[in-house]
Order: C-alpha cells, then sequence, then structure tokens
C-alpha cells in the first residue's frame, strides 16, 4: 500500500503546476479565454528550454491571478506551432484577447518575466481609489511613478496618461484623485512623485522624488525618470540590465539575493552606497549597480574576477567605451579599498584591463597570432594591411577555413606590407570599432584607416585563396593572382 501512496503522491506533485498546458485540440478555444497570457513554445530535448522551465514556473506561480502563463510542446503539436510560425525553442509570445500581439522580448528569468509582465498587463496607468491601494503599489519590489491630480478631467492627468502609455513597457504607473492622497504627500493640484524600490530603501538617498517640470510630456516624464528611478546604487537584474549599461559603470558582484537574504544583500550594497555618494558628492562622473555574482558569471569573467573566495564583493568598472578597470585588492567593510580604487580610477591611475591570452613567444607563421595585449603592435601598426578572423576553438566553419587562411597567409608571406592574421575571440578582448557576433568573422584594417576597417562577408562552402586575394585587390592592394 505504502508504495502506491508514495506513487500518488508523486504523480500529485509533478502535476502542480501554475503553467497552463495547451494543445493543437484546445489552443483556439482556450487561447481567447484571457484578455492577455505568455505562451512558450517548446520542445522537451532543447537544451535552452529546459533551462527556461524553473524561471518559468517559478514565474507562473507569481504571476497567477495576474497573467496567466501557458506552454505548447511542439513536437506534440506541430499545428498550432506552424500557424504562429515557430523555427526555433524557446519562442515566447504574447496574446491579447485570442490574438497574436507579439514576441516576447523580455528577460528570461522569472524575476525579469514577472516584472515584464506585470508593466503589460492591465491599464497603462492604474487608477488609486484609497489608501490601501497606493500602499499596495508603491510597496511593489519595483519602483513607481503615481500621478496625483485634483481634477481627473485635466489636461494634466491626459498627459501623464499618455506618456504611461508610451513608457509602460519600462516602468510602473498609477494616479489617483483622492483628496487625502493629494493632501498626504503635499501636492496641490497637480504633481508627479517617483516611489524608489521599498526593499533598496538605505539612509544615503531619499525613497521618493518629486517631479519638478510644469507640464507632463513624455520627453520630460521619461528624463525624469531614467534620472531617479535606480538612484545611487540599483540592483541589476536581467530585466534593467540594458538600461544600465551602455554608461560609465561600475559594479559590485556578490551573493545579490533580494527574496531569500535581503539583509545581507543590503549590507555590502550600503557599503558600496556610502563610498559611491561621497565621489558623486564631488561630482565624479560614474554610475554605480550590485549585482549577483552566478546570474552575471559572464560579466565576471570577462573581467577576469575571482568569485571563490568567499561573501566579499568584487569590483569592476565598464566604461561606455567598452574599457574595464578592476579593483585589484580585496574588498573592505570599512570601504577604503574601494575608496582607493575609485580615486585612482578618476586621478587616471589605473591601468586598463585586458583579457588576453600571452603573447606568442614565437610568431614567424605565415598567419599571425593575435592576442589583446598585442593587436595594437600587429592589427594597428598603420603601416600594415592587415587581414583578421576572429574565431572560436570549437567552430566548425573556422576548422574548415583554417587551411584555406593559412595557404593565403603562405601566399602573401613576401609582401612585408601585408599581414594576414587570427585572433581567438573566445580567450581575448576585442577592441572597438571590431563587432564580432558569430565565427568566423573577418575584417580588413587597411594601411593608415585604422579606425575604419571593413567587414568581409563571409559565404560558406566558397572558400577560397583566391576570395581572399580578390577581397584584398577590392580594398585596394595590387596582389597577383
Amino acid at each position: 500500500m505504502l508504495p502506491l501512496l508514495l506513487f500518488a503522491f508523486v504523480a500529485a506533485v509533478a502535476r502542480a503546476s501554475d503553467v497552463l498546458e495547451f494543445t493543437d485540440d484546445d489552443f483556439e478555444s482556450r487561447i481567447g479565454d484571457h484578455d492577455m497570457i505568455l505562451v512558450e513554445f517548446f520542445a522537451p530535448w532543447c537544451g535552452h528550454c529546459k533551462k527556461l522551465a524553473p524561471e518559468y514556473e517559478a514565474a507562473a506561480t507569481r504571476l497567477k491571478g495576474i497573467v496567466p502563463i501557458a506552454k505548447v510542446d511542439c513536437t506534440a503539436n506541430s499545428n498550432v506551432c506552424s500557424k504562429y510560425g515557430v523555427s526555433g525553442y524557446p519562442t515566447l509570445k504574447i496574446f491579447r484577447g485570442g490574438e497574436e500581439a507579439g514576441a516576447y522580448d523580455g528577460p528570461r528569468t522569472a524575476d525579469g518575466i514577472v516584472s515584464h509582465l506585470k508593466k503589460q498587463a492591465g491599464p497603462a496607468s492604474v487608477e488609486l481609489k484609497s489608501e490601501e491601494e497606493f500602499t499596495k503599489f508603491t510597496g511593489d519590489r519595483d519602483a513607481s511613478v503615481v500621478g496625483f491630480f485634483a481634477d481627473a478631467g485635466s489636461a494634466a492627468q491626459s498627459e501623464f496618461l499618455k506618456s504611461a502609455s508610451a513608457l509602460r513597457e519600462s516602468y510602473r504607473f498609477a494616479h489617483t484623485n483622492v483628496d487625502a492622497l493629494l493632501e498626504k504627500h503635499n501636492i496641490e493640484g497637480e504633481g508627479v512623485i517617483l516611489f524608489r524600490s521599498p526593499r533598496l530603501a538605505n539612509k544615503f538617498e531619499d525613497s521618493t522624488v518629486q517631479f519638478a517640470e510644469e507640464k507632463f510630456t513624455n520627453a520630460k516624464l521619461k528624463k525624469f525618470i531614467q534620472d531617479n528611478i535606480f538612484g545611487i546604487c540599483p540592483h541589476m537584474t536581467d530585466d534593467n540590465k540594458d538600461q544600465l549599461k551602455g554608461k560609465d559603470l561600475l559594479v559590485a558582484y556578490y551573493d545579490v539575493d533580494y527574496e531569500k537574504n535581503p539583509k545581507g544583500s543590503n549590507y555590502w550594497r550600503n557599503r558600496v552606497m556610502k563610498v559611491a555618494k561621497s565621489f558623486l558628492d564631488q561630482g565624479k562622473k560614474l554610475s554605480f549597480a550590485v549585482a549577483n555574482k552566478h546570474l552575471f558569471s559572464h560579466d565576471v569573467s570577462e573581467l577576469g574576477l575571482d568569485t571563490s573566495s568567499g561573501e566579499l564583493p568584487v569590483v569592476g568598472i565598464r566604461t561606455a567605451g567598452g574599457d574595464k578597470y578592476v579593483m585589484q585588492d580585496e574588498f573592505t567593510r570599512d570601504g577604503k579599498a574601494l575608496e582607493k580604487f575609485l580615486q585612482d580610477y578618476f586621478d587616471g591611475n589605473l591601468k586598463r584591463y585586458l583579457k588576453s591570452e600571452p603573447i606568442p613567444e614565437s610568431n614567424d607563421g605565415p598567419v599571425k597570432v593575435v592576442v589583446a595585449e598585442n593587436f595594437d603592435s600587429l592589427v594597428n601598426d598603420e603601416s600594415k594591411d592587415v587581414l583578421i578572423e576572429f574565431y572560436a576553438p570549437w567552430c566548425g566553419h573556422c576548422k574548415s577555413l583554417e587551411p584555406k587562411y593559412k595557404e593565403l597567409g603562405e601566399k602573401l608571406s613576401n609582401d612585408p606590407n601585408v599581414v594576414i592574421a587570427k585572433m581567438d575571440a573566445t580567450a581575448n578582448d576585442v577592441p572597438s570599432p571590431y563587432e564580432v557576433r558569430g565565427f568566423p568573422t573577418i575584417y580588413f584594417s587597411p594601411a593608415g584607416q585604422k579606425q575604419s576597417p571593413k567587414r568581409y562577408e563571409m559565404h560558406f562552402g566558397f572558400e577560397t585563396k583566391s576570395s581572399h586575394i580578390f577581397f584584398l585587390m577590392e580594398k585596394g592592394r595590387g596582389f597577383d593572382n
């Protein structure tokens, strides 16, 4: 009897999922039951689908009663997957009122999915009719923007709602016409207040910021939010990373976890903030953030940081131009190590960090080996025409190209003004203005035009040494075929 009960229990647990399952037979009849729903089209064998599964399940549970989440197994339900143009897995789509509304392009973590869909669900701006509704809305884990209007029909409220509609994908909006709420927040007639995330509350900055402009416009409101929503040192997540990156940014990486350990997460964040504020008060220009070292393990690796030593944060700066600087000293509780690192950064005393393989002791082959540390001397030599291949050791196309590329190097080895080179882009930083999004990627860097390299479009299966030589000839050098 016991084994049967155990089997029944395990089966019940396995069935306990908040993710709806649709099939070819019921998709069309059930999809229209929901004003808005997120659907994952997946295959059981897909590795990316397996990685997404626990995040998707967690998001479904947290969004229960707010936005439903569903999935379709495309290996068993090919008709519906074909109808909606599913060509890869997992594919996520948002449906509204039974109709496809577009691809889901948000983060693929539970936090990211929840945050993204909450902003998409319901009205662009939620009407708050009581103190209780106001407290619940502003007490959410995410920051919120609230408009206060004495007159519901005012031009100011109309403009605020237009702005909320335009910016809803990135921020949370609400509005109220309750006199008691206007009075409580010292609003006379109309106003907008940004409420930062309560779980990130700290003693170094105000938890609210009031919009100071007289008129509400999309542009002014967006700038106000962008300038203030993150504060001194936000928690960088999958959901907001694109808004934080692209600027000069210092990140402290450690075991940030505001779900399981908010106190510990804020312990180190407050120490970062204390030092950050002292430099910001001096007018220094730099953004700050904290991030989970596991979630952002790729960034940690790109900075060459070692997180194996324990709980202490590790710190790196990445500028908008792609330069990287790493704090070598161990993070200290009094903030002195971070303070010294920042002072050296602003004084220009730090050496730029490059992820680089060692410079080869011998580099006499027909194809020169380029690493980050010798890139300038080999590729940016203004007197040389350089053809450089960015490759990955595991790339099949790169391996196929290798003998032909070597043959090209041998063909041109006697020309002192030409360099045929290659670089492992997985083991070395690729400098600007080169962009590598796939392998192999080949650029021609002409003499005297090092800031304007020309990308060579590959046509696999048709590569010969002659095609490379033709490319070089086409760009201005006269080689003998």
